[in-house]
């Protein structure tokens, strides 16, 4: 049999229900040639059973190995994957059917080394899940260039849509994090080898995250967490704008202060708080068309917000 050019490459950690929806979309690809590799990293809730339904729909092979990280197991991947290019998504994620054909036209057209594209929310998502979906895309909260814009300097793909040649691989050494941030830390040193990323916009998946909000906090907490790991493994990586959840969560602990001791700037911190939610229920309907999602986009947003500043500043002045 034939190399396959892409090898799909996903840990799962108890979630056989999220990779089959994963695998069923896999099926409905319009270009097949890939492999799919599940690497169940120490589950107690295994998905054996959910690959057994997929042999024969797809070219998949099922790995089992004690749990470490999603890093080191997307490594496990790579070394028993055969593609050209090595891709990931995590079990949480749908794809649409045109997604491999979009990444084939444009690495034909423009040739990448690595690449990533950006998540959204589906219709067929709860409406909290599609809340979450857009605050972690817009460039209203700290999505920015999840949302889609093409900023070739600074984009760094993340693990739950990301692609690189086996050639990255081979230089890199692939995840050197086990968890927390390793996409990003892998971003910067795939940069820092000279190697060309870019951003596919229209390669996109529809990305589930949580079903409820103190899920969607403690997601959002590791991702401040694992900035500050980034920052101290790269310092010149911690920017003013990485702070910005960190300042939002301080100054809204702030606010019955600001009410008592100075009240002008209480109230002129309340109107913000009031127009910036305002908008962001505005634009998260504009983009989802659901009254229920854009109701649910400010405790959303919250959450994100306060856990990613509690993340942050917890392991940045953890001794």
């Amino acid at each position: 049999m034939a190399l396959p050019k892409y090898s799909v490459v996903i840990p799962v950690y108890n979630r056989p229900d999220e990779l089959r929806e994963l695998l069923e979309s896999l099926t409905r690809q319009m270009f097949r040639d890939f492999e799919v590799l599940v690497i169940e990293d120490g589950s107690t809730k295994r998905a054996e059973s959910v690959y057994e339904e997929f042999v024969g729909r797809l070219r998949i092979e099922y790995f089992t190995k004690p749990n470490t990280g999603p890093g080191p197991s997307r490594n496990f991947g790579f070394e028993h994957a055969r593609g050209q290019y090595f891709v990931m998504f995590d079990s949480d994620c749908i794809l649409p059917p045109e997604y491999f054909e979009v990444v084939e036209k444009h690495l034909q057209s423009d040739p990448l080394d690595a690449w990533g594209g950006p998540d959204r929310g589906h219709e067929s998502f709860s409406s909290l899940q599609q809340a979450m979906a857009y605050t972690m895309s817009s460039v209203l909260t700290t999505g920015g260039i999840r949302g889609g814009k093409n900023q070739a300097e600074k984009f760094q793909p993340r693990s739950f849509n990301m692609g690189f040649s086996r050639k990255v691989w081979e230089a890199t050494g692939g995840f050197k994090f086990d968890r927390l941030a390793e996409d990003i830390e892998l971003s910067i040193r795939i940069r820092k080898a000279g190697f060309r990323i870019g951003l596919i916009p229209d390669a996109f998946v529809y990305h589930k995250r949580r079903t409820e909000l103190a899920q969607f906090f403690h997601q959002t907490e590791g991702f401040g967490r694992g900035r500050v790991r980034v920052g101290k493994a790269h310092p010149s990586e911690i920017k003013p704008v990485h702070w910005f959840p960190a300042f939002v969560l301080l100054g809204f602990i702030s606010l019955p202060i600001l009410l008592i001791l100075y009240r002008p700037l209480g109230i002129l911190g309340l109107v913000i708080l009031f127009v910036y939610g305002i908008l962001l229920t505005i634009d998260c309907f504009r983009v989802t068309r659901s009254f229920s999602a854009a109701f649910l986009t400010v405790p959303s947003a919250m959450a994100q917000f306060f856990g990613y500043g509690w993340g942050f500043l917890s392991e940045m002045f953890k001794k």
